[in-house]
């Protein structure tokens, strides 16, 4: 036998059907929740999509954390990156909602504004 056609002493094996550890699938799909819902938070006007995509984030974060502490089941660094991202995004999604209600709800501040919007249309009339 030769060299190259022995097995490597110590080398891992790729992880197959067979064995090997598996990355639970909520932790994964909260950091892509938690994603989706940062982003959209981030957009302001799908800030309420981003809101959901947080809270549902946030749940599958923490199925995914109780996963990760089975045997053959990886993933906690997934789920706290999910849970991390999830959490900002319901956070920010929740600051923009309580800021839009408290504007709506200043009359002065919306009689601002609707001028600026009366003065800006009639710039653009003439």
């Amino acid at each position: 036998m030769t060299a190259s056609s022995e097995p490597m002493r110590g080398a891992a094996r790729p992880a197959g059907p067979a064995g090997g550890a598996k990355t639970s699938a909520a932790a994964t799909f909260s950091l892509v929740f938690g994603v989706a819902g940062l982003l959209s938070v981030l957009t302001a006007i799908l800030a309420s999509v981003g809101l959901l995509l947080g809270i549902i984030g946030v749940i599958l974060a923490i199925v995914g954390l109780r996963m990760s502490g089975r045997p053959g089941v990886t993933g906690r660094g997934v789920a706290i990156g999910g849970l991390v991202l999830s959490g900002l995004a319901v956070l920010l999604g929740l600051a923009l909602a309580a800021g839009i209600s408290t504007f709506v709800n200043n009359e002065q501040a919306v009689n601002r504004l609707e001028k600026r919007v009366t003065d800006l249309r009639d710039k653009i009339n003439h």
